[in-house]
């Protein structure tokens, strides 16, 4: 080629000297330089088309095949649940936690309880001491010592009465009193009975009592120190209703409904899977990241250990269908894709060229991969369900070991060099 273009050069510049046939041989110029370029483009054509190639496939020798320890299989049809993740904590309904305060202040004198200690309904968990106690009872003392004299004189005066011996008026002003007295009387008690202390005796110490069964939380006070009013001393929780708080988003409400299973683990030890149950569903936001808090039971067998406020990851199983999935080996994520890896058809030994003198040297056998495109869809034990961007061979043979190996392979031009 490079002879003919030397020859055509120097007859045109002859030629070129001629004003009246420029025209003519820059045009046969021209078409000889096109000549020469396509000849060349089929092989930069090539070689675009070779890089390519080598960014999605990937060849191991026979050995290296081994020795990575690449298995391969077949998608296969699988009964996956779908889920929806959901992150939430541990609580108890608020009848089962109690924050204990007193209705009168006073001194404490005694504490009974530490933190963690189970208590009963009515155990006493502490004492206070206020002289108004002792006023109370003392006038409860006196509305039935009055009651009791009144009931006599009222028979009296209604006997009387009812033969027309005294006025009646008498005996209405003596009915008012009666009244008067028991309703001071059952004012009295009602005191008494709200702040756990007897109507019999005197004494000024005021009872500290569990309103249910549970564990004692946090203690907020100390011997000799003022308990006020409307202040929490105790807090008592009873674990046995546990249930978890879901947050679940906006997207996903119209996949929730009551009675749905969930998997849950505590965040911070994922070791063990706990069941439960959605029983309720709010019908509000919960706070400006627009979520819904879904309710779910938790079997009481299993809420053996844990204590409200833990954090939890759940799944929340909303149906389960047969889809096309792979172990979830086979999928690896590179950027923002995913892929799985096709092994192709053997290829036969390639032929290698050498210098004049060089010794042929035997070459082992190469098994091709292929980098294939997927979306991945639900995991679930074990297997993720899949699907092709494109269109790949029924009964393709798609790397299930080794994947992430290939991809390291891929990306760093792991193939092999003879």
């Amino acid at each position: 080629m490079k002879k003919i273009y030397n020859s055509l050069t120097a007859k045109f510049a002859t030629i070129l000297t001629q004003s009246s046939q420029r025209k003519i041989a820059y045009s046969l110029l021209l078409i000889v330089y096109s000549g020469i370029l396509i000849s060349c483009n089929p092989k930069k054509a090539e070689e675009i088309k070779e890089e390519e190639k080598s960014q999605t496939e990937v060849a191991l020798t026979e050995s290296q095949y081994k020795t990575v320890g690449i298995e391969t299989g077949f998608v296969e049809d699988r009964n996956l649940n779908k889920v929806i993740k959901a992150n939430g904590y541990t609580t108890v309904p608020p009848q089962n936690s109690a924050e204990v305060s007193t209705l009168i202040g006073g001194t404490v004198k005694d504490i009974y309880v530490l933190e963690g200690t189970f208590v009963n309904k009515g155990k006493v968990l502490a004492t206070i001491q206020n002289l108004e106690v002792i006023e109370m009872q003392e006038e409860y003392h006196s509305a039935t010592a009055n009651i009791e004299y009144l009931q006599l004189e009222y028979n009296r005066q209604k006997t009387l009465s009812d033969e027309n011996v005294n006025p009646r008026k008498t005996f209405q002003e003596v009915k008012a009193k009666l009244a008067a007295e028991r309703a001071r009387a059952q004012a009295a008690k009602s005191k008494l009975d709200a702040l756990h202390v007897s109507t019999k005796g005197s004494s000024p110490l005021v009872p500290i009592v569990a309103p249910i069964n549970g564990y004692v939380g946090k203690i907020n006070i100390a011997k000799g120190a003022f308990a006020q009013t409307g202040v929490s001393l105790f807090e008592v929780v009873d674990n046995s209703q546990m249930h978890l708080d879901l947050n679940v988003y906006e997207k996903d409400l119209g996949s929730i409904s009551i009675g749905q299973v969930i998997d849950f683990v505590l965040t911070n030890q994922s070791n063990k899977s706990i069941k439960g149950k959605i029983f309720g569903i709010n019908k509000s936001f919960s706070n400006e990241s627009k979520t819904v808090a879904v309710h779910a039971k938790i079997d009481p067998a299993d809420a053996k250990g844990l204590i409200p406020g833990m954090y939890v990851s759940a799944n929340i199983n909303i149906v389960n269908a047969t889809v096309p999935a792979l172990p979830k080996d086979a999928v690896v994520r590179n950027a923002d894709k995913y892929f799985v890896f096709v092994q192709e058809e053997t290829h036969a030994e390639e032929k290698h060229e050498h210098a004049a003198g060089e010794k042929e040297e035997a070459h082992e056998k190469e098994v091709h991969f292929k980098a294939v495109e997927v979306v991945p869809g639900t995991t679930d034990l074990g297997f993720t369900e899949i699907k092709f961007v494109g269109a790949i061979e029924p009964g393709a043979k798609i790397v299930t070991k080794g994947a992430f190996y290939l991809l390291s392979a891929m990306k760093g031009g792991g193939e092999h060099s003879h």
